[in-house]
């Protein structure tokens, strides 16, 4: 049991994508790797990752949960980067679980000069030994995944499930996007949440891979293949609450059907504006609030004379509009270059919309999304992209709902 506190709080991050600064020189091969990253942040994960440990040290929450892609591509040495910087950390447990690019991840690679160079690989038995602080917190260990349970305190149960789909070697192959919990793993589960029922323990689920679609038009290969399966042991159980990654957006969605689960996406720690979960556990509710870190105040001295890190989230902002909005304006101006103060607001539109629905800021009233799908930007972009049509039609909500915070009764 982590804690014997009955009102406690724990913290989820998610797609933090580190990889460690030894694998790279910042030269011409990491460069063009980091052009190309769709918007993550790949030059200060680890100080970023430190000013998060030294914040935690600070409010010492109960536990810090992180749900998988912790490494930019499964790179050994970045995940032993990674569970060294929170080795300070005495009163708060960090809880990790695999996602799609932590084991057997075919592109993992270090940079040096113009060259790009094989990493070494994350083995299971390596996993579980670099991150065997998470494990001794176990309850139980699934022995077919990576999988375990942890106690939080006297009245919830923590199931951390691994979605991922990796060989028994290493390998030269991209990582599998979609992820399958597998029978022997969803006996296992069924096994925890049976636990928990039998000890008066509320259960809640943690995986790398999404339990309900969070996007009507983009889901194939985020939602776990066997969510079907895995929604009828959580009826069953009446698991009330999970949380997930892996689409780097910021998304929650209620129960589904007879599914009594809400689901709660984080948002990738390294993009938009460091996303993070504060869940407040007590005796009849739980409490989710997103928050962005603000880094500044836990950055050190030397560090804090950085512009970049000292305006970290203008810089973030600025690498994922720039992503998103290049690509769209470089496919615009191959076709149609005859009006280069067009292609740039269409760029401009497309990578605001994107950021908007990443970070979970995504609400607008009826007449301002009106005034946006009836202007000539957006016209033009969907008259010159009808695949995106749908995807974009989905980007921001006119409800009531909100993807930032939530309450769950019991």
């Amino acid at each position: 049991m982590i804690t014997k506190d009955l009102n406690t709080e724990f913290w989820v991050i998610s797609d933090t994508h580190l990889i460690a600064d030894s694998l790279h020189d910042e030269g011409q091969a990491f460069s063009r790797m980091q052009k190309t990253s769709q918007g993550k942040d790949l030059y200060y994960q680890e100080t970023a990752l430190s000013a998060f440990m030294r914040m935690a040290q600070r409010k010492n929450p109960a536990a810090i949960i992180v749900t998988g892609d912790l490494t930019f591509n499964g790179e050994r040495v970045s995940a032993e980067r990674f569970a060294e910087i929170f080795k300070p950390l005495k009163k708060t447990k960090v809880l990790v679980l695999p996602g799609n690019h932590d084991i057997f991840d075919g592109w993992a690679r270090e940079f040096r000069g113009k060259k790009q160079f094989y990493a070494g690989e994350i083995s299971p038995m390596f996993w579980r030994s670099i991150f065997d602080k998470s494990y001794r917190e176990a309850t139980d260990e699934d022995d077919s995944s990576l999988a375990y349970s942890v106690q939080l305190n006297p009245q919830y149960f923590l199931v951390l499930a691994d979605s991922n789909i990796y060989g028994r070697e290493e390998t030269t192959e991209a990582p599998h996007t979609h992820g399958m919990i597998g029978k022997q793993q969803l006996k296992w589960i069924e096994k925890q949440f049976r636990y928990a029922q039998e000890h008066d323990l509320r259960p809640i689920l943690f995986m790398h891979h999404n339990l309900y679609a969070h996007n009507p038009a983009v889901n194939k290969g985020y939602v776990v293949d066997d969510a079907i399966e895995l929604r009828r042991l959580c009826a069953r159980y009446n698991v009330k609450l999970a949380f997930s990654g892996h689409i780097h957006a910021q998304n929650i969605m209620g129960p589904q059907g007879t599914t009594p689960t809400t689901e709660i996406v984080t948002s990738s720690f390294c993009s938009n504006d460091q996303g993070y979960g504060v869940v407040r556990v007590h005796s009849r509710h739980i409490t989710y609030i997103r928050r962005n870190f603000d880094m500044t105040r836990y950055l050190t001295e030397k560090e804090k004379q950085d512009y970049t890190l000292v305006h970290f989230h203008k810089y973030l902002k600025n690498l994922q509009l720039g992503s998103i909005s290049a690509d769209m304006m470089q496919s615009e101006l191959n076709k149609y270059h005859d009006d280069i103060d067009l292609v740039r607001e269409m760029g401009k539109l497309f990578g605001w919309m994107n950021y908007h629905f990443f970070n979970g800021h995504n609400h607008l009233k009826v007449s301002e999304l009106n005034k946006i799908h009836s202007s000539e930007t957006y016209q033009t972009l969907i008259k010159h992209h009808p695949e995106f049509r749908l995807y974009l039609e989905t980007l921001y909500d006119t409800s009531d709902h909100t993807n930032l915070q939530v309450k769950i009764r019991y």
